[in-house]
């Protein structure tokens, strides 16, 4: 009969959450019931007298409908913090609507980070995660993790491309031997895709909208590659000229070629880590495709698209926006690897991350 120790049992109690900082969603993973939830990131706060009102959905319904004494805050540019309090803030709603009922157990946490991050940008995510309850925080790369939540096979001597696209970034790597052997991070994702739909609306049909509502176009009718059949909706905004709310009918076809710079810039860049593997790893690239994973991935025709000018076969996961969560979550279970992870960078301690 094995020998108990009363570690192994409070090592047991201790809740694990999975988070992918996202610079536009968050989803959470708990260990046990896989993805409890995903929220917008999110934060409303009161400027006269400095307290946070709202976290997540009902923040971003309040985005561009607030009064002066009010702002609704991104606390992410880029995948990275850009305002640490906001952050805390939006880490600690997170970690307590996760984990209700945990007393005084603190959790220990995986956040998923873009692979370009500074050290001081590593500090602020770990500090931000300590501060909001984290007891022992791990940082990974954005892209090992949506590998390792696509079920690639990132521990064998087999490489594996995955594009994880987000809403602030565009994270490209190779991954092989639970590592990851190229990466390219790339400032242009999502919210460059709404940004060019804004603007080509603005130019060409001289109507002005909002973020919300270029994001809403793009998901209900945005294509990367043409469709057999073209769709249309009507889109409300403010016209430049007179300043009076309009109607304005919106193709499939202009918001294809609204968004064709920010979605060959991100082939490009795809196409340019290829050239920059090496041979072995590029014909396993070629044997067994890209996979691509985030919420940019939804896009409509892109797969299709990347695999014709690329030239290599694309896939798309099940669920390509929980990918990232979903492999903290895995990472959990596979104390080897994990420990190989952590031991990539040491958090806050001056002892690796317990992780056994």
């Amino acid at each position: 009969m094995p020998f108990f120790r009363f570690e192994d049992l409070f090592k047991n109690l201790t809740p694990q959450v999975g988070i992918d900082l996202g610079t536009s969603n968050t989803p959470i993973y708990l260990r046990g019931k896989g993805i409890v939830f995903i929220e917008p990131s999110f934060v409303a706060r009161n400027n006269t007298t400095g307290k946070v009102i709202a976290v997540g959905e009902a923040a971003k319904k309040m985005h561009g409908r607030t009064p002066a004494n009010i702002s609704v805050i991104r606390p992410l540019r880029d995948g990275v913090i850009a305002n640490f309090e906001i952050a805390y803030e939006m880490m600690k709603h997170l970690l307590n609507k996760a984990l209700p009922n945990r007393g005084l157990i603190k959790p220990r946490v995986i956040v998923g980070i873009p692979s370009d991050c500074t050290p001081v940008e590593r500090r602020a995510v770990e500090e931000a995660a300590i501060s909001a309850g984290g007891k022992q925080v791990v940082l990974a790369a954005q892209p090992l993790l949506a590998a390792i939540g696509a079920l690639l096979p990132v521990k064998e001597p087999l490489g594996s491309m995955i594009v994880d696209i987000g809403g602030g970034t565009t994270e490209i790597a190779i991954v092989a031997l639970g590592g990851v052997v190229l990466s390219q991070s790339l400032r242009i994702a999502g919210d460059e895709m709404d940004e060019a739909i804004a603007n080509y609306i603005k130019k060409n049909y001289n109507l002005i909208i909002g973020e919300r509502t270029a994001e809403s176009v793009k998901i209900q009718i945005g294509s990367a590659y043409p469709k057999k059949e073209e769709k249309s909706i009507e889109v409300r905004g403010r016209d430049v000229f007179s300043g009076l709310p309009r109607l304005q009918s919106i193709s499939s076809g202009d918001i294809r070629e609204s968004i064709t710079e920010p979605v060959v810039a991100m082939i490009e860049a795809v196409r340019n880590s290829i050239e920059r593997a090496p041979p072995e790893l590029v014909g396993d690239i070629m044997e067994h495709g890209i996979t691509i994973s985030g919420g940019g991935s939804l896009l409509e025709g892109l797969d299709q698209l990347m695999q014709e000018s690329i030239g290599v076969p694309c896939h798309r996961p099940t669920d390509p926006i929980f990918c990232v969560a979903m492999g903290a979550g895995m990472l959990f279970e596979d104390p080897e690897l994990l420990k190989q992870v952590a031991s990539q960078r040491y958090s806050l301690w001056e002892q690796p991350v317990e992780v056994a």
